[in-house]
């Protein structure tokens, strides 16, 4: 079953730079931190996507696989978020853009039978709020998002700002879903879990 996208989608604007902030942890991405996509155009049309990330820390080996993409509905106005994207000659794999920041300073992406999800930023770090908002709205769309893991890039930082989606926000007046963990000072990736609501 197909997910829906957004409905206002400008395909210059979704280029350049963006940071994964989390993602499920799926094997070609497992043991990567510091992860970011770019996307530019090609002359043929389609999207140069250049994917990156260290193995096993930020300082370490940067690996690098590029891929294309293009607009899978081009002209459909129901489904101008949806992708297909490849990394393997003829072979594509559905890319949905379920949401997406006004000034397209974030985004979530789901990927085939919600076996995929992405949490991106243009830069490295992103509000608690954004992100609880992101989380929630892939929890709508039925993504089970105890299997997100975020990374922990930003809490090597220091500013309690750009740590915002690494600390602890559990707590009187959380949501259900809030953030269990802090981020250990060494580890590349952070497990989200699901905190009950406290009682009252």
């Amino acid at each position: 079953m197909e997910l829906d996208t957004i409905k206002n989608f400008d395909l210059p604007r979704y280029l350049g730079k963006w940071y994964e902030i989390a993602r499920f942890d799926f094997r070609f991405e497992r043991g990567l931190s510091g992860v970011t996509a770019e996307y530019s155009m090609r002359r043929d049309g389609k999207v140069r996507v250049i994917n990156s990330g260290h193995a096993g820390a930020v300082d370490g080996r940067l690996i690098v696989a590029e891929g294309k993409a293009r607009q899978a509905s081009p002209d459909d106005p129901q489904k101008p978020g949806f992708l297909k994207v490849s990394f393997f000659g003829p072979f594509y794999t559905p890319y949905y853009i379920l949401a997406l920041g006004p000034d397209y300073d974030y985004a979530l992406v789901g990927g085939r039978r919600r076996k995929y999800l992405w949490i991106l930023s243009r830069t490295p770090t992103l509000p608690r709020e954004t992100i609880r908002l992101l989380v929630a709205r892939a929890e709508e769309l039925g993504f089970d998002t105890s299997k997100l893991v975020f990374s922990a890039a930003s809490c090597a930082l220091g500013d309690s700002e750009k740590q915002a989606g690494c600390l602890n926000v559990s707590g009187s007046g959380s949501p259900p879903w809030a953030f269990e963990t802090i981020c250990p000072p060494r580890a590349h990736l952070t497990r989200y879990r699901p905190v009950p609501r406290p009682s009252r």
